[in-house]
């Protein structure tokens, strides 16, 4: 198959295996804190399961995204949905705490293998122009996933609180023979044989993210650091926050985050790529930042329902245009790091996913509304930050526009 192909067939099964992969983590959603307490379990070792998964997955990401350019995206797209199956099996049989925190590292690591694939996946089969398109795509399905499965999860539950977690290792494996009976290859061999016989060493992880730090796309990885860290920190505690200082009942809180999910939903499907090709990615990164710390802000003022709801809908519209405008600038820029790029961006987004909600949940202990405040200075930062590589980039191109204009005798 060619890299470049103008079929969508294997977008199409890209999404729906990352559907079932996110319909997956969405079921158990529902039944997770009641389910710790057959365990046992307090609020500090449900932290530390969720802390677990992002750190093989911040660990694994820079590897995956290398053995994916030497190897293929298929093969860790595979594995990856294999390793995520194992995961929820052993969640569901699990009779004890050391079990839980097995699963929760294999499910990281399995996600560490599949997320970066799919993204050089898109990369491979799109061009500049339908990268965006990909991209919004692709963050639809998981979104979708994520959305439908706590309602159905809620609902199997009523079987027992364990088949929540057998479901979700059923459709996982489901994805996985799809993958692997359907799903083509995108990389050619030479490709792969390529980056296979290469000298360049493969560095550790520290010193991949050592690497990051000098690339040109640097500033991009920690847009994608704090936008996951202000995504975190906003669900983190969401639940907690309007229960406890607006007395919000779980009917409520279900409906905003599934009315606010679908929002996103509907924005990367049907929205993303017309406003990319209209305004370009800068505008839109600049913009979206600057109303998601507007929401976090707005969100301590009032309790009413309905301004709590719109308020929602807007932060979960920016944060949905946000991820696929940054991921595809990276792959603009990536040019033939695609893989290395991919790990990269995991590995950042990792980052953001273990201390953003870990900071929330101490803030919040702090004072209840400093989550939200910290996480709207963060996503402010995060705007200034852009601007000022946006003037950075402008002056040097203008340098060499300069150089390359000036006569020969002068200078």
């Amino acid at each position: 198959m060619s890299v470049k192909s103008n079929s969508n067939v294997p977008l199409y099964i890209l999404m729906v295996n990352m559907f079932i992969a996110m319909l997956g983590i969405g079921l158990i959603i529902p039944v997770l804190p009641q389910y710790m307490l057959e365990f046992g379990a307090s609020g500090s070792t449900l932290g530390y399961l969720v802390a677990a998964f992002g750190l093989t997955q911040f660990i694994f990401s820079p590897l995956a995204g290398e053995l994916s350019d030497k190897y293929g995206r298929k093969i860790m797209i595979v594995s990856g949905l294999v390793l995520f199956t194992v995961s929820q099996w052993i969640f569901g049989i699990a009779d004890e705490i050391g079990m839980l925190y097995l699963s929760r590292l294999l499910g990281g690591i399995g996600a560490s293998l599949m997320i970066p694939s799919m993204m050089a996946y898109v990369a491979d089969i799109t061009n500049e122009q339908n990268r965006g398109k990909g991209m919004g795509w692709l963050g639809a399905a998981m979104s979708l996933g994520f959305v439908i499965g706590p309602g159905l999860g809620g609902f199997l539950a009523g079987y027992g609180l364990r088949v929540p977690f057998y479901t979700s290792a059923g459709v996982a494996a489901l994805a996985t023979i799809a993958s692997l009976l359907i799903l083509p290859e995108t990389l050619s061999k030479q490709s792969q044989l390529e980056a296979r016989q290469s000298k360049n060493k493969r560095e550790s992880m520290f010193r991949q993210l050592v690497q990051s730090v000098k690339a040109p796309y640097f500033i991009l990885l920690i847009l994608v650091f704090s936008l996951t860290f202000g995504l975190a920190n906003f669900e983190a505690i969401f639940g907690l926050y309007v229960d406890i200082k607006y007395q919000y009942t779980a009917q409520d809180i279900s409906i905003l985050i599934t009315v606010g999910a679908l929002m996103g939903v509907i924005i990367q499907a049907l929205v993303i790529n017309r406003l990319l090709q209209r305004y370009g990615e800068k505008l839109l990164i600049n913009l979206c930042f600057l109303l998601s710390a507007l929401c976090l802000i707005l969100m301590l003022f009032s309790g009413n329902f309905w301004y709590v709801m719109i308020i929602t809908l807007i932060f979960f519209a920016v944060t949905s245009i946000l991820r696929p405008a940054i991921n595809t600038m990276l792959s603009k820029m990536a040019g033939d790091e695609q893989g290395f790029v991919a790990g990269m961006n995991n590995a950042y987004m990792s980052l953001g996913n273990i201390i953003g909600p870990s900071l929330a949940g101490i803030l919040f202990d702090v004072h209840i509304n400093l989550p939200y405040t910290f996480g709207a200075l963060i996503l402010l930062f995060s705007l200034f930050l852009s601007l000022a590589w946006e003037r950075s980039s402008q002056k040097r191109k203008l340098q060499s526009t300069v150089q390359k204009n000036r006569p020969l005798g002068e200078g």
